[in-house]
């Protein structure tokens, strides 16, 4: 039977890094084989405290660029094309972040989503020692925005913006 494979995203705010490195190191034995996505310095820092202490395992990590440079878009994007099912977020509580917007439309999107989102240790723990995580029939319910991708069908919204269009005249 092959082994089920979790697409996990890893991001922690400075303040946090210790924690969430600290987490995956204790509980790598349940995170072997698993894809990783990660931003940059996070990411960076993680697999290099993995092949310290698995100097023999072969890890599969994405690394994106730094949150603030980018990298947090990069991971709601992963997340939007549902390369993403669980995301390890370890955020300050106690700090005002210059890239509050994204980590704000990041956190939007796990929920919009609904893939599994943990933004502490706790939860973290919580979520890696359940059954459904290594449950291989368990599968997320994707949400169904039919209705709200298909809200404009059958309204004359284009060709209302044209005839305004057409009336206007320029100032010279």
């Amino acid at each position: 039977m092959e082994k089920l494979v979790r697409k996990i995203g890893l991001v922690a705010h400075d303040a946090m890094k210790k924690d969430l490195i600290e987490w995956v190191l204790w509980n790598s034995e349940s995170l072997m084989g698993h894809k990783f996505y990660c931003t940059g310095t996070t990411g960076t820092l993680i697999l290099e405290a993995l092949k310290e202490k698995h100097p023999d395992v072969e890890w599969d990590f994405t690394i994106l660029k730094s949150g603030p440079l980018g990298g947090d878009q990069q991971m709601g994007s992963r997340i939007v094309d549902g390369e993403i099912d669980y995301l390890f977020f370890f955020t300050d509580p106690m700090t005002l972040q210059p890239h509050d917007t994204d980590v704000k439309a990041l956190t939007r999107l796990a929920g919009v989503e609904n893939i599994v989102f943990c933004c502490n240790r706790s939860t973290a723990d919580h979520i890696i020692s359940s059954p459904l995580f290594l449950d291989p029939n368990y599968e997320r319910s994707v949400p169904d925005y039919t209705n709200y991708t298909k809200r404009f069908a059958n309204k004359p919204v284009v060709a209302e913006a044209m005839e305004s269009a057409s009336k206007r005249k320029r100032k010279k």
